[in-house]
């Protein structure tokens, strides 16, 4: 068993296989990711029998197997074979090959998935996207329930209450502490050149209502409990253009709406002017 480890490693996640075995003893954030799932598990139904999970970057599947073990039908995708080998094994070593679907696939592969998610798992993942937002409105269209979600974050957890609107030359106010801001990174970041964003507290709740998400806990540092709202998604119409463009979708009749609506909105503004 050491040596089937050690021949598929590098590990980063340290699985506790059935035979007490770790794949990752000596991991340097710790035993991870099982103290993230420490925090998570009090906030996930023990009972998953029938639910339809995504789990983003799966990597070697600890989060797969934790949620297949509770009777869950898992998708796990990953842009790495690598983490897939791993985790196609560990899923053999809990016999939980038929309950786990392992596919090589970027997160916005998701839009041409026909299927709807009661549960995504979205750890890890959005600050390494040049396109996180599109990520986001993705996998709104995809969840029919909760995700669990964790980014790199800015220090602090203020919140300013954003107006509906203001003025062009009000731009200073998008200065104070606790307006919503995401941080880019243009080089590199504890060595990764593709860490790239990191949002602040308020913008990552910004960022969630306006792709449908509503906040339901903060089980943890960094880590999200989110759930479908369909208030919040009906104010996502206004992109619909961009969307379906950006996932190869016709949109020219989709533009249409998108465009009558800003020209109203500059036939307003330049009546007030007069």
């Amino acid at each position: 068993m050491q040596q089937e480890i050690e021949q598929l490693g590098p590990w980063f996640h340290n699985l506790h296989l059935p035979g007490g075995e770790q794949t990752a003893p000596n991991h340097f954030l710790g035993d991870f990711p099982n103290f993230k799932w420490k925090e998570l598990e009090p906030h996930i139904p023990a009972d998953l029998s029938g639910k339809n999970v995504l789990d983003i970057g799966c990597n070697a599947g600890f989060y797969s197997i934790e949620l297949a073990k509770r009777g869950a039908n898992v998708l796990g995708i990953d842009v790495d074979p690598h983490y897939l080998r791993q985790a196609a094994w560990a899923a053999r070593q809990f016999g939980l090959e038929d309950k786990i679907e392992l596919q090589q696939l970027q997160v916005y592969d998701v839009a041409r998935l026909d299927r709807q998610f009661d549960l995504i798992w979205y750890m890890g993942v959005l600050y390494h996207l040049r396109y996180p937002l599109l990520s986001l409105d993705i996998l709104s269209q995809k969840c029919r329930g909760q995700m669990v979600f964790q980014t790199l974050s800015m220090p602090g957890d203020q919140v300013t209450e954003t107006p509906d609107d203001f003025g062009i030359n009000d731009r200073q106010r998008m200065l104070e502490e606790g307006w919503p801001k995401m941080a880019f990174i243009e080089k590199r970041m504890a060595g990764d050149i593709t860490n790239w964003w990191a949002p602040n507290h308020a913008a990552i709740e910004a960022m969630m209502r306006s792709c449908g998400f509503r906040v339901k806990a903060r089980p943890g540092h960094e880590l999200y409990l989110l759930e479908v709202d369909e208030q919040l998604k009906q104010h996502q119409q206004w992109n619909a253009s961009e969307y379906l463009s950006a996932t190869g979708q016709d949109w020219q009749e989709a533009v249409q709406q998108k465009v009558a609506e800003k020209n109203e909105y500059m036939v307003g503004q330049n009546g007030k002017q007069k």
